[in-house]
């Protein structure tokens, strides 16, 4: 296990003890899901009204500088709290679950699964795909077809192209979808 994926599962352990409800999104969920690439960050998003606070730091420990403000994220419409692991450059990002309609169903949609000795909460793979197309920059647009690649057949197409239709993205994505080898 990387320090980055000791880190992030760290930090989702210390959710759970917390009882705060959260997905782990960004480039853990297409790693899991699709082609794995190095990461220098880990996303989380909170069911949580507020900012988490002392108690959650103290699950953490020492290693951890957790910053109290929240932030407006604008590519995300939310807020965000930043943490830091102190003996590294590994920054994780704590995003406030938004009111956006597919924000919503991700999080309802979310899955346990077992993941380096733990059970974080990830998003399905095809709101994986979803989420990276709203974003597509070039490593998004890479992690959608490396998702589309490894898990082609087990997706659930529709429910990606009614999202995909809602956020403008279906011609990127059957672009994406159009350009994998054939098996």
């Amino acid at each position: 296990m990387t320090a980055g994926e000791s880190i992030t599962m760290k930090v989702a352990e210390a959710l759970e003890d917390c009882g705060i409800p959260f997905l782990l999104s960004g480039s853990f969920a297409s790693n899991y899901y699709g082609i794995p690439r190095s990461t220098r960050d880990a996303d989380f998003v909170l069911q949580t009204q507020c900012a988490v606070g002392p108690e959650f730091a103290m699950h953490l420990g020492e290693d951890f500088l957790l910053d109290p403000q929240l932030s407006f994220e604008t590519n995300t419409g939310t807020f965000r709290q930043v943490l830091r692991h102190k003996k590294s450059a590994f920054k994780v990002e704590l995003f406030l679950l938004s009111q956006d309609p597919h924000d919503q169903s991700r999080f309802q949609r979310r899955r346990a699964v077992e993941l380096h000795d733990c059970r974080p909460w990830l998003p399905s793979p095809e709101d994986v795909v979803v989420t990276k197309l709203r974003w597509a920059r070039g490593k998004d647009k890479d992690d959608v077809r490396d998702v589309m690649a490894v898990q082609r057949d087990k997706l659930e197409w529709g429910y990606i192209e009614q999202w995909c239709r809602r956020h403008g993205t279906l011609g990127l994505m059957e672009e994406i979808r159009h350009s994998l080898p054939a098996r």
